[in-house]
């Protein structure tokens, strides 16, 4: 996700909803879980966020969204200072031939036990 940030010093929940492309009730249940999401407030009560708390929520959406990470798990990557950049290393991949035999071969190890489970009973 590349995502432009304006230069502001302070973004509203609406603009920070919009860039992130998630709805603001999603931020606001985010502020809860992730410490590191502190937006001041205006006088009115008005959520005020800085540019470091809409980088770590862009993060965070990358995490939960296209990452596939928990709630948990993000707070764990989070806390533990790792890059987005090395979560994913294209060497550890397999590529998709090997996935399906593997897959086809947990598959019928499944099946086998099954089987056996079924001539217990």
């Amino acid at each position: 996700m590349n995502t432009t940030i304006p230069d502001k010093l302070y973004f509203k929940i609406g603009e920070v909803a919009k860039l992130a492309e998630v709805p603001t009730h999603v931020l606001r249940y985010w502020e809860t879980e992730f410490a590191g999401i502190k937006p001041k407030r205006a006088n009115s009560k008005q959520r005020l966020y800085r540019k470091s708390d809409v980088e770590l929520i862009l993060r965070i959406k990358v995490l939960l969204h296209e990452q596939g990470y928990t709630i948990a798990g993000a707070r764990k990557f989070i806390d533990g200072g790792q890059e987005l950049e090395r979560t994913v290393e294209s060497s550890k991949l397999l590529p998709p031939e090997k996935v399906v035999s593997k897959l086809t071969a947990i598959k019928h190890e499944l099946q086998d036990l099954q089987s056996l489970l079924k001539k217990q009973q």
